[in-house]
């Protein structure tokens, strides 16, 4: 698959301020669509994160049979009505101008990213969101785990995998994951906190060895910052919401809206809801 490369650099144009955990999600919309910019790990702790993907009304279901098919990297949140730009799961919101940045596609390429797609929305349009690995942080770092992208003020890194998801209809491609280097000692806790999460990608795909996955080089990844790890940290590996922009790239419908990897939708729903007991 060849990769199309962001209009914009993956890196934030914007950090968002040190409060920004305390921020309410409606606080952290408004913000956004006022024009700042950058990665959401962390910001209005508690509540959950999610990517998101607009289509046209005739690949929706195409969309909705890949993400069936392909729960752990897309499991679906909500899908709006056609046309509609407003979802259940953020009263008020706008999913036209409350994320901090946008990627366009047409026909597969990624042709802008801008921070508000009113000017691109189409009627039509159908929107996934999809949950995101950023909402399972919070039982990471109650479990004592660190989450080292946070620590250093980065996006987490992304990566394109060799492990091709399940087709639907016209769409097919690659598993993307997230990484999270993780020390041995809070292993067993990172495997168990993440896999009680199901609805937001749920327990890693791999933990270890990146070739596994096809990943030659984490210090290049395909989307976000790499991070530094510590010295015996091991690379750790869950299934990730970029997954369907991948799908995009390779299947190339004629238009898509998604988010910009790292910089999600706040949703008002709290974490705790898609936690299995």
């Amino acid at each position: 698959m060849t990769h199309s490369r962001p209009v914009a650099e993956d890196r934030p144009l914007a950090l968002v301020e040190r409060h920004a955990p305390a921020w309410s999600p409606r606080t952290a919309r408004a913000r956004f669509r006022k024009g700042l910019t950058g990665p959401t790990a962390g910001v209005a702790a508690g509540h959950t994160q999610a990517n998101l993907i607009s289509v046209p009304a005739d690949w929706a279901y195409d969309m909705l049979l890949f993400c069936t098919r392909n729960p752990q990297p897309c499991p679906v949140l909500d899908v709006t009505d056609a046309g509609s730009w407003t979802t259940v799961l953020a009263d008020g919101a706008d999913l036209r101008t409350d994320l901090p940045r946008y990627r366009v596609w047409r026909d597969g390429e990624l042709v802008e990213e801008p921070t508000d797609v009113r000017a691109h929305w189409r009627d039509g349009l159908v929107t996934f969101l999809i949950g995101c690995s950023f909402t399972f942080e919070w039982a990471l770092s109650s479990a004592g785990v660190p989450i080292r992208h946070v620590e250093q003020g980065r996006n987490v890194p992304m990566y394109v995998t060799t492990r091709q998801c399940r087709p639907a209809g016209r769409l097919h491609g690659p598993m993307v994951v997230s990484m999270r280097p993780v020390p041995p000692a809070h292993l067993s806790a990172a495997i168990h906190e993440t896999s009680l999460l199901p609805a937001v990608h749920g327990g890693p795909v791999h933990c270890g060895d990146p070739s596994a996955l096809g990943v030659a080089d984490l210090d290049r990844p395909d989307f976000g910052d790499p991070v530094d790890a510590g010295p015996d940290d091991i690379p750790v590996f869950w299934a990730c919401g970029i997954t369907p922009q991948a799908a995009v790239m390779a299947s190339r419908p004629p238009f898509a809206l998604t988010h910009a990897p790292g910089q999600m939708f706040l949703t008002d729903a709290r974490d705790e809801q898609y936690r299995v007991v």
